[in-house]
């Protein structure tokens, strides 16, 4: 069928069929059709939306990335007829059925995901069957590969090249921008790309992004790193593994971190900028992602089984996850405080701690420190100044300013600060409702907000003391994460009231109902 193109101003791929169009052709919304030009012979594969107002009979709406791929003007001619069924369907549904996927399954699978072939509901069966019949580690293996071998690549002639990576789940875990730049300054290679923050507070992408541009190419990557010996990225600029985002987005609303897919994703990210050297991060906590320490020590034996299979030295550390990394949630304030420690600072403890283990534990892999001595030889160069110095060779690569300072960073504007209403200890922190009052805020969006925790757990409160102090760049935000706040209360002080139980009894005159 021939019609004529009428462009659409939506972003995405697609097209929209008059519905007695549709009808001639035979398909139904969702449907695929082949979209071609008679002019230049190119074709595409898209899927049908109907309508019986928008779109005349006869004329063919071309979203934004369809008519570009076709480069179609408004009133051009277009070919269009009905597309084959794609056979990654079949596989999807064998693994839904409970079977195993082979490698060339999984491949084919994972290609039909970064061409856009299977549409976002198709792509969620895949996510859903393999969450119900979970991934083996031969099937983690093939969809690694195949995540690495459907994107960008890059290659270094030198080694050993080195990466760390934490799994997630809690706030203020900005030790990447102290591990980088210690791995960098021992005169190792790590091309770290990072990831945004989904349902966090800030992603190291995010927060790099404060001080320089994170988007750049795989070759880009590759250029930088040699120059100074590191970088932090933003990993969906590169293409690398980028079937893993478009999976990533039919997760999300189901808020499923389906365990083998995750381990494929971060492996996959690692194998295709060429590390062999790789240290893992696996917070455990009531509040993580893993729950126990038997969880964390069995998901640790699978990413070290993954590296053996890729040829990776892989490590991990089991770290504590019940609270925050350090005092600062947010962008900006996470910024200030990694880059204090690296200036000199000694505290807060539990960053500099953290960020020397995991460092260490990559020296050691590396070879540039004996087994047992990596946090120390971490710690040595984080004081000896050496890791500010390449923190700033890195921001300048990037295209930040290098003579920033902790100093010249400041939080957002408007701020609220939250006080203990009496006497006691605090005695729990809740990971998530930081979280959320940090997002409320504004944050990572609003770079300025978020909040800075002034207490850990086990720490004396007296009435009237500071808690934490929310930050915000607009006031109203401000506004909402006060009131949500009050409404979660994610410090629990020892001797606070927890709960209160409201007399709901009816009074009736001469009489109460509950002498009835």
């Amino acid at each position: 069928m021939r019609l004529t193109v009428r462009l659409v101003d939506i972003a995405a791929r697609g097209i929209l069929l008059h519905q007695n169009d549709a009808k001639s052709l035979g398909v139904l919304s969702g449907d695929r059709v082949v979209v071609a030009s008679p002019g230049t012979g190119k074709t595409t594969v898209d899927y049908v939306e109907m309508t019986s107002t928008l779109i005349e009979q006869g004329k063919i709406g071309l979203y934004h990335r369809t008519s570009k791929q076709l480069m179609l003007d408004e009133g051009a001619q277009a070919e269009v007829r009905i597309a084959d069924r794609p056979v990654s369907l079949d596989y999807i549904k064998k693994k839904m059925e409970g079977e195993k996927l082979s490698r060339e399954d999984i491949k084919t699978i994972i290609s039909d995901i970064v061409q856009d072939t299977l549409s976002p509901s198709e792509i969620t069966a895949f996510v859903v069957g393999s969450y119900i019949n979970q991934l083996d580690m031969d099937e983690i293996e093939s969809l690694t590969r195949a995540m690495v071998e459907t994107g960008d690549q890059i290659l270094f002639h030198t080694g050993p090249i080195v990466d760390k990576h934490s799994i997630g789940g809690v706030p203020g875990n900005k030790i990447s921008l102290i591990v980088v730049p210690i791995i960098a300054a021992s005169g190792l290679l790590i091309p770290k790309t990072s990831s945004r923050a989904i349902t966090g507070a800030g992603g190291t992408a995010d927060l790099m992004e404060v001080l320089a541009p994170v988007g750049f190419s795989a070759s880009e990557v590759q250029e930088m790193t040699m120059k100074a010996g590191g970088v932090i990225v933003w990993g969906g600029a590169t293409n690398i593994a980028p079937a893993d985002d478009k999976i990533i987005i039919q997760e999300y609303p189901f808020k499923i971190d389906q365990i083998g897919q995750m381990i494929a994703s971060v492996m996959a990210k690692k194998f295709a900028v060429g590390a062999n050297v790789v240290a893992i991060d696996i917070p455990v906590g009531k509040h993580c992602k893993v729950h126990s320490l038997e969880e964390g020590r069995k998901l640790a034996r699978q990413f070290i089984d993954l590296g053996e299979r890729l040829d990776m030295r892989v490590e991990c550390a089991l770290t504590y996850g019940d609270a925050p990394v350090g005092h600062a949630i947010g962008p900006k304030l996470e910024i200030k405080e990694a880059i204090s420690v690296l200036e000199g600072s000694d505290s807060p403890r539990s960053l500099i701690q953290k960020s020397c283990v995991i460092a260490g534990i990559a020296l050691e892999l590396a070879g540039k420190a004996n087994r047992g001595e990596g946090a120390d030889v971490a710690l040595e160069i984080l004081k000896s100044g050496k890791a500010l110095k390449k923190f700033m060779d890195i921001i300048a690569i990037q295209g930040g300013d290098p003579e920033i300072s902790s100093a010249g960073i400041s939080p957002g504007e408007y701020s609220y600060i939250v006080k203990a209403d009496t006497n006691g200890y605090v005695i729990d922190l809740n990971n998530h409702s930081l979280i959320t009052i940090a997002r409320t805020a504004g944050a990572p969006g609003d770079h300025g907000a978020g909040l800075y925790l002034h207490i850990k757990q086990g720490h004396s409160l007296s009435r009237g003391d500071p808690i934490f102090t929310i930050y915000a760049d607009r006031k109203w935000r401000l506004q909402k994460a006060v009131e949500i706040a009050r409404t979660l209360r994610p410090v629990m002080v020892e001797g606070m009231l927890i709960d209160r139980v409201p007399n709901i009894r009816e009074w009736y005159p001469g009489r109460s109902r509950k002498s009835e």
